[in-house]
């Protein structure tokens, strides 16, 4: 698949964002021109209906001042202190004509006597003509007849509003109250709506009329809506100037993108210029050229990352040479390792090997590599489906086993594999052989196998010995007979001891010496073990001293093996205390752990022995009494000990020598 190249993507992107910018610029004009517009048309709607709401205004002030200069004149106040009613509406009729006015009327208490022109409710303020008209009655009283009154009154009719409309620059349009204040889906009816809820004047614009439009409510003296007054701007003047003004800022959107593109094709090729040299470099590196330069670049961006690569060149020339160093180092110390050494992948393929692995299986490196290691060791039984130390070092991160080879020619040989992570999918495999070793250990199996039933044998003749005793005991006396058992009892004690002491090893060694678990009260083993050793420790006039806390908490593990752990301390105590002295055992409970100890007043062990005093076959053959031994007693109790996930320590004093156990408390979930 064929990747675009980084000018072509940089010059996409950047047009892509230019287009992007004016499409929304022009986008945001057009609704940022069109709101400014309706706004400024608006503005001008609501002006015009104040101008015109003071200009009706100012028609009542100056009917209000010509009432009054009529109720002055003598022309009316003769003829209406005479009566002459006709006289005085001949009078009435001049004035209207002469003033202009829609009608005009002389009233006494309240009755008309004298009118020219329509008549007329002849209310103070606004009030609706008969024929649907609007008109403005002022009146007052005439100083001659308290009783009668002069009243004019003027009408808003199409020519007003015509008029009032150039005046203030709008359509001004009266309509009466009387007939509602609209039909349904009348697009004005919102707004005259919201006036008789004493609400202030809107102006909207109604794109179903094509207007601008704000309606003003006429009210009469009492506050009674009697009209309205419609003032409205066309909006086709508002669309022309908005379709003008987008098309200049189309033009210059246009321009201004034009220079954008331009722009970003320049820098485009600024940029990838040097980024094609640095590219170059790369491709120079990763194919091994270590040796060319990679030069300076433009930009200070641009030129931190030429220099950076610069450096990792250096840095990699620099690694290489000392790492091939190390490979010939690596390779020199792999050669002079005794041990077989091979390395296998994630499919334990064979991806190198040593000559000393090579010649332990009986192959040549250059055979063994790429293949599968089972068919290269050939192992017996074959344990690569299950038991593979290369499978559970995986998981571990270190696994180790011992195997049985069967190389070519039929020879059997046993090696020691230890398997362990290298990194990645890549595992070491370090292959000791130990033939010559297994050999010994099965001769050592064999001795202690003899042993132990060479050990049996004796202790067969004493439990016989036993038996005779039993059946001539009523010939003998008590203290010959009870001398005579007790002596049967402690050989037989020492020879068992020491045989279960035997076994054990070699359950240890053989890698068998798993232990059960149970619940397991410590009371009890401690009891056990002081009653097994109690006959030993009577012999030497020993005292056994238990002070334990009550009760222990329980430990879960093997009893009898627990039993032997300190069967063998409470023996090494007798064995090396002074006669007469006392054997104490102890303990204590710290947090989720049990210490229990036993102390002996014995003179503890030289110091060429402390370091491996639990190893085994180690004895102080200088300070051992005569019925020592074969050095297995602590050997043992550490194996168990450990086991059971506990430590056992040792310290000896001036005049004293303590073994402190520590076991885990609690059973395991």
């Amino acid at each position: 698949m064929r990747r675009s190249s980084l000018r072509a993507v940089l010059i996409a992107l950047n047009v892509s964002v230019v287009l992007l910018a004016m499409a929304g610029l022009a986008i945001a004009s057009a609704a940022l021109l069109r709101r400014f517009i309706d706004d400024e048309a608006l503005d001008h709607v609501r002006l015009a209906a104040d101008g015109a709401a003071r200009d009706i205004a100012r028609e009542g002030d100056a009917l209000a001042a010509t009432v009054r200069l009529v109720a002055a004149q003598p022309e009316l106040s003769a003829p209406l202190a005479e009566r002459r009613y006709d006289e005085a509406a001949r009078n009435l009729a001049t004035i209207r004509e002469e003033g202009g006015l829609y009608a005009a009327a002389i009233l006494r208490n309240g009755r008309v006597v004298a009118s020219a022109g329509p008549a007329l409710a002849w209310t103070d303020g606004l009030s609706a003509t008969p024929t649907g008209g609007i008109q403005l009655v002022a009146s007052t009283r005439s100083p001659v007849d308290s009783a009668a009154t002069v009243a004019l009154g003027v009408v808003f009719d199409g020519a007003y509003s015509k008029r009032l409309g150039e005046t203030v620059g709008a359509s001004v349009r009266f309509d009466d109250a009387a007939h509602g204040i609209g039909s349904i889906g009348d697009p004005k009816l919102p707004l005259r709506a919201k006036l008789l809820h004493d609400a202030p004047p809107e102006a909207r614009r109604l794109d179903d009329l094509g207007v601008y439009a704000t309606v003003v409510a006429l009210e009469d003296a009492t506050g009674r809506v009697v009209g309205f007054m419609d003032v409205e701007l066309p909006t086709q003047p508002a669309r022309e100037a908005r379709i003008k003004l987008m098309r200049r800022v189309a033009q210059l959107t246009l321009g201004i993108g034009t220079v954008a593109l331009l722009l970003t094709v320049l820098v485009a090729r600024r940029i990838v210029g040097p980024l094609t040299q640095l590219t170059e470099a790369a491709d120079r590196i990763g194919g091994g050229d270590l040796g060319t330069p990679v030069g300076e670049a433009g930009w200070a961006e641009i030129g931190r990352l030429a220099a950076s690569m610069e450096e990792m060149r250096r840095r990699l020339l620099t690694l290489t040479g000392d790492l091939a160093a190390r490979q010939s180092e690596a390779r020199a110390m792999v050669d002079g390792i005794a041990e077989g050494v091979f390395v296998v992948d994630g499919e334990r393929r064979i991806v190198t090997m040593s000559a000393q692995a090579a010649a332990l299986v009986g192959t040549t490196p250059e055979k063994a590599t790429g293949r599968f290691c089972g068919d290269v060791l050939r192992p017996d039984p074959r344990p690569c489906e299950e038991n593979c130390p290369i499978l559970h070092a995986r998981f571990r991160g270190q696994a180790r086993a011992t195997e049985r080879l069967v190389l070519k020619d039929g020879r059997p040989r046993t090696v020691v594999l230890t398997s362990s992570l290298s990194g990645g999918d890549r595992q070491f495999q370090l292959m000791r052989d130990e033939t010559e070793v297994e050999a010994a250990r099965r001769l050592r199996d064999a001795v202690l196998a003899n042993i132990s039933h060479e050990f049996k044998t004796p202790l067969a003749a004493q439990l016989a010995s036993l038996e005779l005793l039993l059946e001539r005991l009523p010939d003998l006396a008590p203290d010959e007979t009870h001398r005579l058992v007790v002596a049967l009892q402690r050989g037989a004690l020492r020879l068992t001891q020491l045989i279960d002491n035997l076994l054990e090893s070699v359950r240890i060694e053989a890698g068998r010496a798993a232990v059960r678990r149970q619940d397991v009260s410590l009371d009890a083993v401690v009891e056990e073990a002081v009653e097994m050793i109690r006959p030993l420790a009577d012999q030497r006039r020993q005292a056994i001293e238990i002070d334990l806390p009550h009760p222990l908490p329980i430990v879960s593990g093997d009893g009898p093996r627990l039993t032997q752990v300190f069967v063998n301390l409470l023996a090494n105590a007798s064995k090396f205390a002074p006669d007469g002295t006392a054997i104490r055992v102890g303990g204590e409970v710290k947090g989720g752990s049990i210490v229990l100890w036993v102390d002996d007043e014995g003179p503890g062990w030289a110091d060429d022995v402390e370091p491996q005093l639990f190893e085994p076959f180690v004895r102080s053959l200088g300070d051992e009494p005569e019925s020592s031994g074969v050095g297995l007693g602590l050997y043992i109790a550490k194996s168990i000990v450990e086991r059971h996930g506990g430590t056992i320590d040792a310290e000896a004093g001036e005049t004293r020598t303590r073994v402190a156990v520590t076991l885990p408390a609690g059973v395991p979930a």
